[in-house]
């Protein structure tokens, strides 16, 4: 019998699949229904979670997983190590909180990874500011980031992740009891 973990990874994978080479999925009850459909329990909490931990973002109506999450040669990934926290600075912008005379480093493997969505970075010996054109900018790179510096390294999400990994152990306990 796979763990909880396994599992978790197979669904992720298969939404992975859903979202690149499937019809456009809209709304994620559509997603847990094509889940079910492929033989996986899943409920709408699942599949949020899992569509934010696997980087999945919600442009134009509909859920795609951008191009960055397949690409493991990104500059980016190499500065990882020296960055610290990472705050939105107003509606477009966002600072990147770096280790001391870091700043120069991380800002230039952003520029050196050409994204897109961005309209250019300010280095400072200890920080980043990051600039876009608008709110949706921000928050792609925003989410790009967290993707980059996994899931763990956001306080609130190791919360999140505590919470759930007590509540699956309720849910346990509930099964036990139900055994016995």
């Amino acid at each position: 019998m796979p763990s909880d973990r396994e599992t978790r990874e197979r669904r992720r994978q298969a939404i992975r699949e859903i979202l690149l080479h499937e019809e456009p999925v809209e709304q994620q009850q559509d997603l847990v229904n094509r889940l079910r459909d492929r033989g996986f329990s899943a409920t709408q909490s699942n599949v949020s979670r899992d569509l934010r931990d696997i980087g999945a973002v919600r442009a134009q109506g509909q859920y795609m997983i951008p191009s960055w999450t397949q690409s493991e040669d990104s500059p980016f990934r190499k500065v990882v190590p020296f960055i610290r926290k990472m705050n939105a600075a107003g509606p477009h912008q966002l600072l990147v909180v770096t280790d001391p005379g870091a700043g120069p480093l991380v800002a230039q493997a952003i520029e050196d990874g050409q994204w897109a969505d961005l309209v250019g970075t300010v280095s400072g010996h200890s920080s980043v500011l990051i600039l876009t054109d608008n709110f949706f900018f921000q928050k792609l790179v925003y989410q790009r980031i967290r993707y980059y510096l996994g899931i763990d390294w956001m306080g609130e999400v190791e919360e999140e992740r505590e919470a759930e990994a007590a509540a699956e152990g309720e849910e346990e306990g509930e099964e036990e009891g139900a055994e016995e």
